[in-house]
């Protein structure tokens, strides 16, 4: 069976493991006290944060150059003797986080082959929310020079046995101990365990059950459905990048030369969606540059038809919208969507094209951001309901992909930190 998950050769820096790991670029992207706080703390350091582009800085004039300066950082982190590389191997992740809870994973490459990120995919690897394809091309220019790729993106499987991440425990020995260390900005604790050899095969056994038809439909009382294995459930866009580099490099490629070119793979972490320390976090929405008693007023008209009811608080699985110091809940009784995000992000999508194309809109993984920021001028917050951890997988495979900026695992400083590297040119 050609399961699209494989060991692969892993790099891993020599030292200095605490100011070489940083957060995921896609967090923290209204806050920049944070990354001011990161850069003091990695100071002269090697780090991840000079081969990485925190998003936060997208909108500077200065984004090409940065771009330039990360890809000479990769290649003299390489000649300079870096790393060690890690050959043929998976590595086995336990990540301490804030609830005290411990999350189990494992680091290994994707076959992009496999992964299909457009509106009703059959792939095996399937995108769980829309993919803003307008996000990726700036994506693309820092990949397609890239010799080096960090993943922050985690894959879902459905392993309700856990048989698949219990099946490398044995890897979990100081032996085979790669890293062992505190992460920064509350992060958490991280140690990673390489597997290899023969716990390899045993992994690989586990992962064939999950191929079982018949149990895939009884598990989710489904027939006729193609079966999906490996859900994304963070860094869609980034895995999207890397699948349209890849396409764009095979065209040049002979079908052997495609075979095992290192751009067909992407490193990511596997994590089963019933791990105990994984939480569904809502992704809430700012609102930027708008008249926001205008806002607030055409949304109200816009849900007429939805019904929408005024509550005392927002626990009815409804919204809460946050214009300075004063806040109001709402409901739609005969909502659009199945979820309230999909009506929301319907709205605020109207919104922006139609009323005030000037405004913008950020997605935020913390209440207490969005009140701070919604005290500014001219600012929104709309909080937003978590949905089940486990309705993940049969809304997909029923409903297909969820709307935008649905969920998120855990709150920002719980996200993937980058760590480890793998070449892909």
């Amino acid at each position: 069976m050609n399961i699209p998950f494989k060991p692969c050769n892993i790099l891993l820096p020599k030292e200095g493991f605490e100011k070489w790991s940083v957060v995921a670029c896609d967090q923290y992207t209204s806050d920049s006290q944070y990354w001011n706080r990161v850069e003091n703390t990695v100071a002269d350091a090697k780090s991840t944060l000079r081969i990485t582009l925190p998003e936060i800085y997208l909108e500077e004039g200065n984004v090409s150059k940065r771009i330039d300066k990360i890809n000479s950082t990769m290649y003299e982190y390489i000649s300079n003797d870096v790393f060690n590389e890690i050959g043929n191997s998976y590595i086995y992740v336990e990540r301490s986080v804030s609830n005290g809870k411990i999350r189990k994973g494992l680091i290994g490459a994707f076959d992009l082959e496999a992964y299909d990120f457009n509106k009703g995919s059959a792939s095996q690897i399937r995108a769980t929310e829309g993919t803003v394809l307008e996000r990726i091309p700036p994506r693309v220019k820092i990949r397609e020079n890239a010799p080096l790729e960090l993943p922050h993106i985690m894959i879902l499987i459905d392993d309700r046995s856990n048989e698949v991440i219990s099946s490398v425990s044995s890897a979990k020995t100081d032996e085979n101990k790669l890293y062992d260390f505190d992460l920064m900005e509350n992060g958490g604790h991280i140690k990673g365990y390489r597997v290899s050899g023969e716990i390899s095969e045993s992994l690989n056994n586990a992962l064939e059950n999950l191929y079982d038809v018949k149990a895939f439909n009884d598990k989710y009382s489904v027939s006729d459905k193609p079966l999906l294995i490996f859900a994304v459930g963070d860094g869609n866009h980034s895995l999207a990048t890397a699948k349209t580099c890849w396409e764009n490099i095979k065209k040049d490629l002979t079908p052997e030369e495609q075979e095992n070119h290192p751009a067909r793979y992407a490193l990511a972490e596997l994590v089963n969606v019933h791990d105990e320390s994984l939480e569904f976090e809502p992704i809430h929405r700012l609102i930027f540059d708008i008249d926001t008693d205008k806002f607030n007023s055409e949304m109200k008209n816009y849900f007429k038809d939805c019904n929408i009811e005024q509550v005392a608080d927002g626990s009815e699985n409804g919204f809460t919208v946050v214009i300075g110091e004063k806040s109001e809940s709402f409901v739609l009784r005969s909502p659009k969507f199945n979820l309230t995000v999909g009506d929301i992000q319907s709205f605020v999508d109207y919104y922006l094209k139609n009323i005030e194309p000037q405004g913008k809109v950020d997605y935020i993984h913390g209440e207490e951001t969005v009140f701070a920021k919604a005290k500014e001028n001219n600012t929104l917050g709309i909080l937003l309901p978590a949905m089940a951890k486990n309705d993940l997988f049969k809304t997909v495979i029923v409903d297909g992909v969820l709307p935008r900026k649905t969920f998120s695992m855990g709150h920002a400083h719980e996200k993937r930190f980058y760590l480890e590297c793998r070449k892909i040119k």
